[in-house]
């Protein structure tokens, strides 16, 4: 049986590949590099089914209880999504802290398994490990991760007798972190709060794509000249050198290119340098999401995703807009950031057709790639979503 290395490296060199056939994105221009008759035909038959493959499987929903024998033949595995409600937790907008720290050692419980918190916690890291808790910031307090959410899960890992100095609140810019409050969390908890572009890149760890990007000041290759610069994104030494566990908290939240600022986004993105490149086309996006988070140094670090489901909002990107917001009082846990993302996706989509707002289209292309390489599920038949009290 191939090895999960060997397939992450074969799909990677397909991907690579097909980005060099396409580095000028297009409809036309690709069709153009298509030279035989029948290829042309064969492109357009896969364009047109993807037309109607992506609106069909938005409509699928994940099943509860019994596996479904409808279950795509790819699928290895099933995903397990464990949701946490209180709406209590929420008021105006406004987190409760009290509710959310229990929804949050519930939550722990369910996803691991285990009937204490202390024992969820003893699943998932060691006293020996860094726990490197990575948020999205730049929304802000009230739509990006919410600082409530993430004091609970630092809490309930302190409770444990965890040590405080191996704690790292992170995402790429310490600016973000402060204007969203977390800055306070080092005093607080007597923790750590960093940005992974404040703490530099590596140079030996990157990832690799014939697309060059136009460097911008912060980037490791900013000002260099030669062949091959811009190639490269480059991992952060917050993540290659310092932290050896992650713990991915993201927020509902709708992203015009991506979908969702998920799991895959948040920490690929948030983790390298050199990203504007891959905004160019969506193809681009598709590729290098799911195998930015594929490296070593990130996906096989990570331990837990949680969705703050706090609050949905379906509008807006980056920016604050309550007015489309919808306070749904949820907490989602899984192994499965994939799966979490596409039911992130499927209720931003749930929310827009309730304030009769037109549906989006995502680039589902990203979770599928992701789940080609095993990343997780993307077919929602293959995920059980699990409700807890």
């Amino acid at each position: 049986m191939e090895s999960l290395q060997a397939q992450r490296a074969r799909i990677g060199t397909m991907n690579r590949s097909r980005r060099r056939e396409e580095a000028d994105f297009g409809f036309n221009h690709v069709f153009r590099r298509v030279t035989s008759a029948a290829t042309k035909l064969r492109f357009l038959g896969q364009v047109i089914a993807l037309a109607f493959l992506v609106p069909a499987m938005l409509a699928l929903k994940p099943t509860f209880g019994e596996p479904s024998t409808l279950l795509s033949p790819w699928l290895a595995k099933r995903a397990r999504v464990f949701v946490v409600e209180d709406l209590t937790a929420i008021r105006a907008f406004n987190p409760q802290p009290e509710r959310i720290q229990a929804m949050v050692d519930r939550g722990l419980e369910a996803v691991t398994g285990r009937n204490t918190v202390a024992s969820a916690w003893r699943n998932l890291v060691s006293t020996q490990d860094v726990v490197g808790i990575k948020v999205f910031s730049s929304p802000g307090p009230t739509s990006g991760t919410r600082p409530a959410v993430v004091a609970a899960v630092v809490k309930s890992l302190l409770d444990t007798g965890f040590p405080a100095a191996q704690i790292v609140v992170w995402d790429k810019q310490i600016a973000d972190l402060q204007r969203a409050g977390f800055l306070g969390f080092a005093e607080r908890f007597g923790i750590r709060v960093a940005g992974s572009a404040d703490e530099g890149y590596d140079e030996k760890t990157f990832y690799d794509t014939s697309l060059i990007g136009k460097l911008v000041w912060g980037d490791f290759e900013f000002g260099k000249k030669g062949e091959g610069v811009g190639r490269n994104s480059y991992v952060s030494k917050l993540v290659t050198k310092k932290i050896t566990k992650i713990i991915n908290v993201t927020p509902l939240l709708n992203h015009n290119l991506a979908g969702v600022s998920g799991n895959l986004f948040g920490l690929a993105f948030g983790s390298v340098d050199n990203i504007l490149r891959f905004e160019s086309g969506p193809q681009h996006l598709a590729s290098a999401i799911p195998e930015i988070y594929a490296l070593p140094e990130l996906g096989d670090r990570v331990v837990l995703n949680i969705v703050d489901a706090l609050i949905c909002q379906y509008q807006g990107d980056e920016k604050m807009y309550l007015q489309y917001s919808a306070m749904l009082g949820q907490l989602r846990f899984s192994a499965d950031p994939v799966a979490l993302d596409v039911l992130s996706i499927d209720e931003l989509n749930r929310q827009r057709q309730l304030a009769k707002i037109p549906p989006v289209i995502p680039n589902f292309q990203i979770y599928t790639n992701a789940s080609q390489l095993e990343l997780g599920v993307s077919d929602f038949r293959g995920i059980d979503l699990i409700k807890g009290p």
